[in-house]
């Protein structure tokens, strides 16, 4: 009896033992992950920050209001929320590559290399608009984008997070197929009234202008400077006794907290 006795308490002895060494070990680790982990995190996210693709396309070349605008537009943009890679193409008299075909490939380019659940899509369109869609004039070339066009496009190309921006009368009969929580949606007009501005040898039209020339360059958030422009067009309209085009912004709600300009 008495040498079991003394058998288990030198195993209680070496168990111990054991225990103190792995409760050393755990609190090591411990130490290790409090105080090297904070410093790699930041470095891994900065390799690993949040990317945005803007295309831009100025549709109708027989006026170029539309090409400045496009191009214009475009590197405001980029130069608010960091955009990179830019695709403006923007059609003429003489022809362009700005038609529903060049729009889906440069759409598919911009998505290619991105992070599908992670970075922002974001596409900017300047034509002019009818309750079918919007019209695309690149030389004697005529076509109509329309909403279910355009939807087919941004779901093809795999895109978690996107922007869509049309500058055109009767935009906003884009709004029913393309907002949702994860696609934001402004448009310079609403479904059932025309937008203004468009004049050929005019660098924006009167909503370009309000959102991108005035109001994008100094707020903070895309919320933030669509609230502006639509009151800088209504007022402008109202001034010219236009009736108002009504500019709507629907959708975007998981997209924009993500979008936050520079400072």
């Amino acid at each position: 009896m008495a040498g079991c006795a003394l058998e288990q308490e030198a195993d209680c002895g070496g168990e111990a033992v054991y225990l103190r060494w792995m409760n050393r070990l755990s609190a090591l680790f411990v130490a290790f992950v409090v105080t090297v982990a904070p410093s790699v995190s930041p470095v891994y996210a900065a390799g690993h920050a949040r990317r945005m693709s803007v295309v831009s396309f100025g549709l109708f070349g027989d006026q170029g209001v539309f090409r400045r605008e496009a191009t214009g537009a475009a590197q405001i943009v980029a130069a608010r929320f960091g955009g990179d890679p830019i695709r403006v193409q923007y059609n003429s008299r003489k022809g362009g590559a700005a038609t529903i075909e060049g729009l889906a490939t440069s759409l598919q380019a911009a998505a290619n290399g991105m992070d599908g659940q992670n970075d922002i899509l974001l596409l900017i369109l300047t034509s002019h608009g009818s309750r079918a869609g919007l019209a695309v004039k690149a030389g004697r070339l005529a076509q109509t984008l329309t909403p279910s066009n355009l939807a087919d496009m941004l779901a093809r190309t795999g895109m978690r997070y996107k922007v869509v921006i049309i500058s055109a009368c009767y935009s906003g009969v884009f709004i029913p197929r393309l907002a949702n929580p994860n696609t934001l949606v402004i448009t310079a007009a609403d479904a059932d009234h025309p937008s203004f501005g468009c004049r050929d040898k005019a660098k924006w039209t009167y909503f370009g202008n309000a959102f991108f020339n005035v109001a994008l360059r100094r707020a903070d958030t895309l919320k933030d400077a669509f609230v502006v422009a639509r009151a800088l067009v209504r007022k402008r309209e109202l001034r010219e006794r236009f009736e108002p085009s009504n500019p709507l912004m629907s959708g975007g709600e998981n997209v924009q907290p993500l979008l936050i300009a520079r400072p």
